[in-house]
């Protein structure tokens, strides 16, 4: 009989530990949390001590009576959920509904390897009630301004929109980058290189640097064409060489920010996809007869650190496996942020010997190309620097100066393993760029005092372009800087936005809708305190402070609260008169009764609705007059015209005869089913999780699918009927055959 109970939280992780903690334990699971706020009400009670009112949650009954049957069997009950607040919570919660007068210990590992597991079951502890008030505190700050400021949201816009502590800050900045984009004003300005030739004939180019040792600030045309033939007139001399060696070391390994943006910009993962691929991998992975097998480090830390036997292996199959030139004299250790919390490792692989290539036929695609991206940045972090041999020289032309580049690899070091990916699919190596910024492919061996021949002068004219919209791996870097969050809720944060359609993501971009923009600037008037960034940053560092002892968890919650209560009161009685500044008029009348049309909001957004209402019950997208949405599609049960309309999943066909015939269908594509003697359409459809794609309009009867949009256009090699609309991370949108596999770039990706 098992004397020992060890309870995690995830039944995945339970299957990795019996794998080698033998039959004097069992393992059980809590499945996630088992205690939490009621849904149903408030569930906290500000004027009694913030005294919280926890319940079960549903279904978790059957697993209170399973750990409760398993703890009368145990000697020690081992509670080991997560190794973070969260998981401290669980622990708190689990022993509270067990109530044995048994030994109840905390344990917590950062790793599920057997060494890891027997070095925390010798090193327990009690559980960390200071970790539980952190994790109280910040569930009632979400849960007092979830369900006080979401029902203001009721009276001013509409039922069913809600507000988040940090989520609407996450939105408020999301919008504020779209208000600059809107009000940018673009400016020209110009460039001028040169293409210069020395005495033995080689050529290179050389970019304007300097006029009367300013910076130029060439605005117009005319103010180029000036310089160009000023240029010509003048004498060419060598007046600066430099030669040096330039390092570049080796990036730190990922913490949960990191990877969450490194997995976005190199895997187009979002970070919840990120987080819910690499659980699996820490939780174990079957590998054969070896079983599960946990294979990196806990992947919710912000602390770069590094245990010295990873550090140690790692160096140790660097020089086995690249040779010592790449293996460093010292060990690399990284310098923590400011902030940081140092509780766990970062995010590393917990074997050394089980490379990518080793265990790929165990992995799924994503698990794989996950791990393979920690593997490579842990190994990269204990390599050599990068070295580059640098070139760079300064040419006098009277008043102008001019500047050149130029860079070549003498060593790869780390790079031999990972290079970073940019925003702009570039891979970060600092390879040259033609002159852009100055960096040339090569500079000949030019000397100080050599005189060089003018071959030719480039001007060339440019635009401001105005900020970029957030990706989703900007976004986390930023909510990182600002403070915003932590780590382990940037994925919800954005998931969350998403959900409740106050942003879209467009070609990987952040966009807040019509809907987001207005309930950020509801919030931003009403509570310009809550939702300001700077007050949200505070609120994390309060909880931090409360996770170290250092302040209590009541009077955090009482500092808050108190000047949060005012706010709400001074608000009550205006909901009404901003909900009618929202309303405006349409500037058509209703086609089934003659009534004013009215704008108002909805869930999805804003629409015309009979200012009748609810005599009449007249409703249509904003923006789509009734000629351009009608079609030459006729409805096959009655005839009559179809019409296209918008709900939750976007646009669809209906029948113009609504509500007397409810027909509806999705839009075709224009491609006809590709499927042998089938008849159907193409038709863009969406998964349970709200995700677009492409199947027969035939369904059930044809099965066909594609992830990909279809475009009826010809392939040039086989003549096939359509081409997929594709994008690529290094050359941006294309359209590809499926029987062929030919390929037509269409433009260059521009992030």
């Amino acid at each position: 009989m098992a004397k020992n109970l060890l309870i995690v939280e995830s039944p995945a992780k339970s299957k990795t530990l019996k794998r080698f903690l033998g039959k004097g334990f069992e393992v059980e699971a809590t499945v996630g949390h088992i205690i939490d706020l009621p849904k149903s009400k408030l569930g906290v009670d500000p004027e009694n001590g913030f005294k919280i009112d926890y319940e079960l949650i549903k279904g978790k009954g059957g697993v209170i009576k399973k750990l409760k049957a398993a703890a009368k069997k145990a000697d020690t009950i081992y509670l080991a959920p997560d190794p973070d607040r969260e998981g401290e919570a669980i622990a708190w919660h689990v022993a509270e509904q067990l109530k044995s007068s048994k030994n109840i210990v905390r344990v917590t590992f950062n790793e599920i390897t057997k060494k890891a597991v027997k070095e925390a079951l010798e090193n327990t502890r009690k559980i960390d009630i200071n970790l539980v008030n952190a994790q109280q505190a910040r569930r009632v700050l979400d849960r007092l301004v979830g369900y006080k400021v979401s029902p203001f949201l009721w009276k001013t816009v509409t039922y069913g929109l809600s507000a988040g502590r940090v989520q609407s800050v996450a939105l408020r900045i999301i919008c504020e980058r779209e208000a600059k984009i809107e009000a940018f004003v673009i400016d020209e300005y110009w460039k001028v290189s040169t293409l210069l030739e020395d005495k033995s004939k080689a050529q290179f180019i050389s970019r304007l640097a300097k006029i009367d040792g300013k910076n130029p600030e060439i605005i117009n045309e005319e103010e180029s064409s000036q310089i160009v033939a000023e240029l010509k007139e003048q004498k060419f001399i060598v007046d600066k060489v430099k030669h040096s060696e330039k390092q570049r070391r080796p990036y730190a390994p990922f913490i949960t920010s990191s990877i969450q943006q490194e997995a976005a910009r190199a895997l187009y993962f979002t970070p919840k996809k990120t987080m819910m691929v690499a659980q699996k991998l820490y939780e174990g992975v079957e590998l054969g007869d070896e079983g599960p097998v946990g294979l990196i480090t806990y992947m919710r830390t912000d602390s770069i650190r590094l245990a010295e036997s990873a550090i140690s292996d790692a160096r140790d199959y660097i020089k086995e496996n690249f040779g010592a030139s790449y293996m460093p004299a010292k060990p690399v250790r990284y310098k923590a942020k400011k902030g940081s919390q140092d509780a766990h490792e970062a995010i590393r692989p917990t074997y050394i010997d089980y490379p990518p290539e080793k265990i790929k036929k165990y992995l799924t695609k994503d698990q794989l190309r996950l791990y393979t991206l920690i593997w490579n940045r842990f190994l990269a972090s204990q390599m050599s620097p990068a070295v580059y041999d640098t070139t760079s020289i300064e040419i006098a032309a009277g008043k102008y100066q001019l500047n050149s580049s130029a860079q070549s690899l003498k060593f790869e070091g780390f790079l031999k393993v990972y290079q970073e990916t940019k925003e702009n699919g570039g891979n970060g190596n600092g390879e040259n760029d033609n002159g852009e910024n100055g960096l040339v492919d090569s500079i000949p061996d030019l000397q100080e005092g050599d005189a060089l021949k003018l071959i030719e002068v480039n001007p060339t004219q440019h635009f401001t372009k105005p900020p970029a919209r957030f990706s989703q791996a900007s976004l986390v870097k930023t909510l990182e800087a600002e403070g915003i969050g932590r780590p382990s809720t940037y994925a919800a944060i954005i998931s969350t936005l998403t959900d409740r359609k106050y942003i879209e993501i467009q070609e990987r971009r952040l966009h807040p809708t019509d809907l987001g923009k207005t309930i950020s600037e509801i919030l931003v008037k009403s509570f310009p305190t809550l939702f300001n960034i700077k007050f949200t940053a505070e609120m994390e560092n309060e909880l931090d402070l409360i996770e170290d002892g250092k302040e209590d968890w009541v009077d955090v919650l009482r500092q808050f609260y108190t000047p949060f209560s005012k706010t709400l009161d001074g608000l009550e009685g205006k909901q009404q008169a901003i909900k009618d500044s929202l309303t405006k008029e349409a500037g058509e009348n209703c086609e089934k009764c003659g009534s004013p049309m009215v704008i108002k909001w909805g869930r999805n957004g804003q629409f015309m609705a009979c200012s009748a209402y609810p005599d009449c019950k007249n409703t249509k997208p904003v923006g789509e007059p009734e000629e351009a949405m009608k079609t030459d599609e006729i409805c096959e049960k009655c005839s009559s015209p179809m019409v296209v309309k918008v709900g939750r999943f976007g646009k669809f066909l209906a029948c113009s005869a609504y509500p007397e015939c409810k027909t509806t269908k999705p839009i075709s594509t224009g491609v006809k089913c590709p499927k042998d003697d089938c008849k159907g359409d193409v038709v863009e459809k969406r998964s349970k999780k709200g995700k677009s794609f492409y199947g027969c309009s035939k369904y059930p009867k044809c099965d066909f699918v594609s992830w990909y949009k279809p475009i009826n256009q010809k392939c040039p090699e086989c003549n096939n009927n359509y081409m997929f609309d594709k994008i690529s991370k290094a050359k941006g949108a294309y359209l590809a055959c499926p029987v062929c596999k030919h390929k037509i770039y269409t433009e260059k990706e521009d992030e």
